[in-house]
């Protein structure tokens, strides 16, 4: 018989929208992070658990002197492999933003390796949705090698012997406890690579032992919340999210004028008080003084979000709220809620006629220009802000009022950015009081909201050198550094600290457009001379 020794009954990812004490997420985190390999590995029946190979999981100090001496014997020429697993090498939203960072690692370096745990997008989707934009495809011509492992995705064992058997120096988990189901539970338990990093998909903590660093930034997590991170800390300089919005051109710039409206809405025209979230027109107000929006998915807000909004409405006459239907079912819910937070005022339903819903828009590209064309101010979620949502705001021109009193990675994600972006007023420190006044103020002094939007548009817009916001050859460079100090840390054997990425005096100067040409063209050509060694290698 299994007897559990550890509460499983909530989900880490969940967590992360509750409203309870950091600590507690953690805790929750290392219970999951304990079972996790023992989850994988128990019967369908889940009345047998079968033993580990007496192998597994693979020792983190087994091939370290083989590493040094492969270093030392190289030189110049040794490249550090690191690999990428995930469930999304697909139409996902870790691959919307990070897909771009593949063109710019250096490939005298670094080996890139892509285990990718899920399927391709549906052949119609892409052609129809996507208007024939595959992610996936344009991953595999950037990496040096994609594995399709989707085969193994429920043989943890398998898929480790089979990591461990390529050698990776540096293993990247880009799912972490999201897309239960679909990631590979159990994997990083086994150590199938000697140092195991944290990045992007999942905000928080893994609670894990067997994973070595998290990717974050010093306004994210700085150092004094440390205690709640089971991993050391690789602080990126900027913000510690990718975002490749500046470098895909399907991805719309956005601009200081509206373009006139259309009726019907036509993607692209008209202000966010002229298309009205496309109410009905005897529904809400018909001359609508401010749009505010939020486009999350609803389990990222509770009770006290909601309440602060309702209030935020109050404050600005004829003023409405946008959301998105995700999930469609959860709108009647919605509506009772606000219908019992209006007990007392007797203006349930005024505030409901100004609350309006848009459906989904399952091609990225679309949903990222809505924001221009219906948000004025996007409210964040708390204490799970908006992560890739909020990418897409930011690159409309849309400014992001956040709440800045928060411990946790996800509840800090905007906090930071809106430092970055010299926007750090739109930061309630003081909490959900300061987040209604803030917003009620760039709903009723429109010359501070149009210094906003502005200065917004205007660090989308730059160009030579690009925005460090939005700058994904400088990220790509600065995360290498990070994974080399990582790598060096490894092979000195001395116990982990945190990693501080200070950048070098070329990474400073940012990006400039004669820069991403020479950098594809030098990955490029890396991959095709590597390609003809290869070829002649086989043939002698």
């Amino acid at each position: 018989n299994v007897h559990w020794k550890r509460s499983t009954s909530a989900h880490p990812h969940m967590m992360l929208g509750y409203p309870v004490d950091s600590n507690l997420k953690r805790y929750v985190s290392e219970s999951y992070a304990a079972m996790d390999e023992i989850l994988a590995r128990v019967s369908e029946s889940g009345t047998e658990l079968p033993s580990l190979p007496p192998d597994l999981p693979y020792d983190q100090d087994d091939n370290r002197a083989k590493y040094i001496f492969d270093v030392a014997d190289s030189g110049k020429a040794f490249r550090i492999r690191i690999a990428f697993v995930a469930s999304g090498f697909n139409s996902k939203a870790v691959l919307y933003l990070s897909q771009d960072m593949f063109r710019f690692f250096n490939p005298d370096e670094f080996e890139v390796h892509i285990f990718s745990l899920g399927p391709p997008d549906n052949h119609a989707f892409i052609h129809h949705t996507m208007r024939g934009v595959d992610w996936r495809e344009r991953v595999k011509s950037n990496v040096d090698v994609f594995h399709d492992v989707q085969h193994l995705k429920n043989d943890h064992i398998a898929l480790a012997r089979y990591i461990h058997s390529q050698d990776i120096h540096i293993l990247i988990e880009w799912d972490g406890y999201a897309r239960q189901g679909e990631r590979a539970q159990g994997l990083f338990a086994l150590r199938p690579a000697p140092v195991q990093i944290l990045h992007q998909e999942f905000l928080g903590s893994s609670g894990a032992p067997y994973v070595d660093y998290i990717v974050t930034d010093e306004v994210t997590s700085p150092e004094k919340l440390e205690s709640l991170y089971a991993e050391k800390f690789i602080y990126m300089p900027w913000h510690f999210f990718s975002k490749g919005h500046a470098m895909q051109k399907e991805v719309k710039l956005p601009t200081y004028e509206y373009a006139p409206a259309s009726v019907p809405y036509k993607l692209g025209t008209g202000s966010p008080q002229e298309n009205r979230c496309l109410a009905p027109n005897d529904l809400g107000p018909n001359d609508v003084s401010f749009v505010y929006c939020n486009f999350n998915k609803f389990l990222k807000n509770n009770p006290e979000t909601l309440r602060s909004w309702i209030n935020i409405l109050r404050s600005v006459p004829d003023s409405i709220l946008c959301l998105l239907e995700n999930p469609t079912e959860g709108v009647p819910y919605l509506r009772n809620s606000v219908k019992e937070a209006s007990v007392g005022y007797d203006d349930a339903e005024d505030l409901n006629a100004r609350i309006h819903f848009l459906p989904w828009q399952a091609n990225p590209f679309d949903h990222q220009m809505r924001a221009q064309d219906f948000c004025n101010v996007m409210l964040d979620s708390h204490p799970y802000n908006g992560h890739t949502t909020a990418q897409d705001s930011l690159y409309g021109g849309v400014p992001i009022v956040t709440r800045s009193d928060g411990d946790d990675m996800s509840s800090r994600v905007s906090t930071s950015a809106n430092i970055i972006l010299e926007m750090s007023d739109l930061n309630a420190v003081d909490g959900v009081s300061q987040y209604v006044e803030i917003a009620t103020k760039l709903g009723t002094d429109s010359k501070y909201y149009s210094s906003k939007r502005t200065k917004l548009i205007d660090s989308c817009l730059q160009q030579n050198p690009l925005h460090p916001y939005w700058d994904v050859p400088r990220y790509t460079r600065n995360f290498e550094t990070g994974l080399k100090h990582a790598w060096e840390q490894y092979l000195s054997g001395k116990p982990k600290q945190h990693i501080y990425v200070k950048e070098g005096d070329e990474t400073k100067k940012g990006t400039y457009e004669s820069d991403i040409a020479r950098l594809e063209d030098a990955r490029r050509h890396a991959k095709a001379k590597r390609r003809k060694k290869n070829t002649q290698g086989e043939e002698l």
